[in-house]
């Protein structure tokens, strides 16, 4: 008798709301909304079909792009593609500072093979052939040290000239690294002869 009617009275209507959400819509009826375009319909619908039920389902489907994604970067680190080329190799600045390394003869391109000889000279139980063998790599690593500092210099003298206003950082580290690989493994591949100047 002198409870509050707001109690009593909200009970019922949730239960009424709950039942209507249950019973099938009158499609006479107005919805409240308006109708969506067709298109939209239609992706709606592509989207809900092409969306993953599960998680493997949702992990393979990520590994398949990752792997489509790389097949890409590897092509386009074999064509010189630029769109496809990965963060560290894209820009005019890299694409200087490659053009700049592939067109000159570095010292550090033969560093493995030249380790290579200089370790099988080194394993030979001869004293002789083995102080020859650290003689090498003494040589070896002075020269690759002293035409290093070399492209280094010409190098950031030659990418303030052209590039003044560009960021330039870690380029020159960029081209010092590809000195270390040899010229017909390096990717991008190279686009200029030796002796060609960018």
């Amino acid at each position: 008798m002198f409870r509050s009617r707001s109690k009593d009275e909200k009970a019922p209507t949730d239960k009424v709301t709950a039942d209507l959400s249950k019973q099938p819509r009158d499609p006479e009826a107005p919805k409240g909304r308006p109708t969506p375009k067709r298109s939209d319909a239609q992706t709606q619908r592509r989207r809900a079909q092409s969306a993953p039920t599960d998680r493997k389902e949702a992990m393979r489907r990520q590994r398949e792009a990752r792997r489509a994604d790389l097949a890409k970067q590897r092509e386009a680190l074999a064509g010189g593609d630029e769109r496809y080329l990965p963060a560290r190799d894209r820009g005019a600045v890299r694409r200087f500072v490659r053009d700049f390394v592939d067109s000159r003869f570095c010292i550090a391109e033969f560093f493995l093979p030249l380790a290579v000889v200089i370790l099988v000279l080194s394993m030979i139980r001869v004293p002789q052939l083995q102080n020859i063998a650290l003689l090498l790599w003494l040589g070896v690593i002075v020269l690759i040290v002293i035409d290093s500092i070399g492209i280094w210099l010409r190098l950031k003298k030659q990418l303030a000239e052209r590039f003044p206003d560009e960021p330039k950082r870690g380029a020159v580290a960029y081209g010092l690294m590809r000195t270390l690989q040899m010229r017909r493994l390096r990717l991008p591949k190279p686009r200029v002869k030796r002796g060609e100047r960018p």
